[in-house]
């Protein structure tokens, strides 16, 4: 493994809450036409679990997923830092996002400040297709990619926003789950027939401390043009209980390259950041 670059990321202030950026967020989920009636929710049994690994039942139970229906959607809104690459400054950043199971869409918006201008950018995936976009004052694109290795991408960000926040989600004929051992165990989940694999790191309680997949691309550091499959991980910082769950409460996201570990994000949950089982809008 490389030189890690790591150890100098900032405390994650964030910015100040944006009432522009909440509308526009709100209004943009509204209008991605996602299902908003999940139908019949029955609650996960014990059954449910009998015939997964043993390490991924202990995850389970710890995150409160017995006796409860499954959640269907939730929405987050997180602060933080970001940065381009190893060599560029931290920018403060706010995001939201919108997850939901019901044909399996993740909404993702983050506003950056560079100066005196935002950047606003969007990842999505929805109806098996992911887009990355990002645009200056929300007029002039910087980034508009849309394509096989982003559909790829955005859906195993889509599994690892479940596995931190709401298992149940994933708990389902679409989502395999094979042992490892007693501290990790592998999970894949297959939408719109593609396949994304991710293996999940647990304590002795069953809470999770990492997660790790290789089905994401970056920029290829020796031709920025192109992008390429690495090694994605976002180890998490802490845990929090919301109404009566755990969920990860912050985390940063790192890239494992041939040059040095890269952490790029380190995100906070907002007080009073997350609900569960909310309609799109």
């Amino acid at each position: 493994m490389g030189k890690a670059r790591t150890s100098s990321i900032p405390p994650s202030a964030g910015l100040a809450p944006s009432r522009s950026m909440r509308a526009r967020f709100l209004r943009e989920v509204a209008e991605a036409g996602l299902p908003s009636d999940p139908g019949p929710r029955e609650p996960v049994t014990e059954a449910d679990l009998a015939e997964l690994p043993a390490t991924a039942q202990r995850y389970l139970r710890f995150m409160r997923v017995v006796g409860r229906p499954r959640v269907w959607s939730f929405r987050a809104r997180w602060t933080g830092v970001f940065r381009r690459g190893p060599d560029q400054p931290w920018k403060p950043c706010e995001a939201w996002q919108y997850d939901s199971r019901v044909g399996i869409a993740r909404i993702f918006h983050m506003r950056l400040r560079y100066g005196f201008v935002m950047l606003l950018v969007r990842d999505t995936y929805v109806r098996g297709q992911g887009r990355m976009l990002g645009r200056m004052l929300d007029t002039f694109s910087v980034v508009d990619e849309a394509n096989a290795k982003i559909d790829t991408g955005e859906l195993v960000t889509y599994l690892n926003d479940a596995i931190l926040f709401a298992p149940s989600m994933v708990l389902g004929p679409e989502t395999t789950w094979t042992a490892v051992d007693e501290g990790a165990f592998d999970v894949a989940l297959t939408d719109h027939g593609r396949t994304v694999t991710a293996r999940v790191f647990v304590d002795e309680r069953g809470a999770v401390t990492d997660f790790s997949t290789t089905d994401r691309y970056v920029e290829d550091p020796e031709n920025p043009k192109e992008m390429v499959q690495a090694r994605w991980s976002t180890p998490v910082k802490g845990l929090k209980v919301v109404d009566g769950r755990p969920v990860a409460c912050g985390g940063k996201a790192v890239w494992h390259l041939p040059g040095g570990d890269f952490a790029y994000a380190a995100f906070t949950l907002a007080d009073g950041g997350i609900e569960f089982d909310v309609a799109p809008g």
